[in-house]
């Protein structure tokens, strides 16, 4: 690699918020928060949504996405535009 014009290469911490599970891995993203791992050294925390350890393809397991849910949330916030076909 050239030097100078990769960014800097760190530990760092990130946490499945769907299944509460960190990963100490490398990573060149950058945060502000900070915990403190099992080995007694501080890193950066970064939260993310889903990963290996909560993604249905991973773990096997599939959830049930109520659409029906959404859609009624979409009508009562935008009502219908157009009547239903029958």
């Amino acid at each position: 690699m050239r030097p100078r014009i990769h960014p800097e290469s760190r530990q760092v911490v990130f946490r499945d918020r769907a299944a509460n599970a960190l990963f100490l891995t490398r990573s060149t993203a950058a945060s502000v928060r900070t915990v403190e791992w099992e080995d007694g050294n501080t890193y950066p925390l970064i939260d993310v949504d889903i990963s290996s350890a909560s993604h249905p393809f991973y773990t096997g397991t599939s959830r049930v996405v109520d659409t029906a849910g959404r859609v009624e949330r979409f009508e009562r916030r935008y009502g219908r535009t157009a009547p239903a076909r029958p």
